[in-house]
């Protein structure tokens, strides 16, 4: 309600009220909502930064010559201090889309970071130097990126693919506020029909392509998803590793695409539990009727 609220205001009060509820989000972020985890892959390396109250901020390595990327940088000196630490050679952002929480950070960033490039596919994200569209592909490093269109949650939204040339068992997504383990963004600036074809984008990726999504949002999806699916044993097996991760303080992600399709209701729309459960004839009804479900979901 309150990002509809805002949206409606005129373009330069709205951009005021947005960053002053950003900095008040940064100065009272007590701890991290999650550790902090590195993932090792062959070719390149993800590191996890927690932000805010549940997102998440991701630098993509390059191995071979330490070259990185950050994925929406809302926390500029987090992201600055990853960088020191692990002695990395910063040189990209890439923006999934221009709500302040995912590109906040880009300004400063770009002030500490002279010449990096900042990547997204919308004119609204802050300090924005490549318009990126669907299957634009660069590279950071050896890494090779390719951008994935997905609008709905806003009509800018990219995912971004990662692989290396030759290897595909290295494949990672970022996917923003589009996909989410076991759930789905809410369709701010977009309808079903564009979720539904997003989702069948992300979901022709190999199925052990691991997904990086921006929020920990897993364990309310999860609930709902089983009340979508009770009978889905595929379910029930994710609520209990999270809940033991959660309980830890670790993140839940990566998932991976495969899993998704198991377990994910936004996914699984033309199941007939979903549909029926959906009171929906075709898989675009069933997507819409189960967000404007979830939407309201308790």
């Amino acid at each position: 309600m309150l990002a509809r609220f805002v949206n409606s205001l005129p373009t330069g009060l709205s951009q005021r009220i947005t960053k002053l509820y950003f900095q008040v989000l940064v100065r009272n972020q007590r701890e991290l909502h999650s550790s902090v985890e590195y993932h090792q892959y062959s070719n390149m390396d993800v590191k996890i930064l927690p932000a805010l109250k549940d997102n998440y901020m991701y630098l993509l390595v390059d191995k071979a010559t330490n070259e990185a990327a950050v994925v929406d940088p809302v926390e500029t000196k987090t992201v600055l201090q990853a960088v020191h630490d692990h002695q990395l050679k910063l040189t990209t952002v890439l923006t999934t889309h221009h709500h302040w929480d995912h590109a906040g950070g880009n300004e400063e960033l770009a002030k500490q970071v002279p010449g990096i490039e900042v990547y997204g596919g919308d004119d609204r994200i802050g300090a924005l130097t490549k318009k990126v569209e669907h299957n634009t592909i660069f590279n950071i490093g050896n890494l090779m990126v390719q951008c994935l269109f997905t609008p709905c949650h806003t009509m800018g939204h990219i995912c971004y693919y990662v692989t290396t040339p030759g290897e595909g068992s290295d494949g990672v997504v970022f996917t923003g506020d589009t996909l989410f383990l076991a759930g789905c963004g809410r369709f701010f600036e977009g309808n079903a029909e564009q979720m539904y074809n997003a989702f069948s984008i992300l979901g022709s990726l190999p199925d052990n392509t691991k997904v990086y999504c921006g929020h920990e949002y897993t364990l309310q999806n999860l609930k709902f998803a089983l009340h979508v699916e009770p009978n889905n044993n595929e379910i029930l097996k994710k609520i209990a590793w999270s809940e033991l991760r959660r309980e830890e303080g670790k993140p839940t992600v990566p998932s991976t695409i495969g899993e998704e399709k198991s377990y994910n209701p936004f996914m699984r729309v033309y199941e007939a539990e979903v549909m029926q459960h959906a009171k929906a004839q075709n898989a675009i009804q069933t997507m819409n009727n189960i967000r404007l479900e979830k939407d309201s979901f308790q």
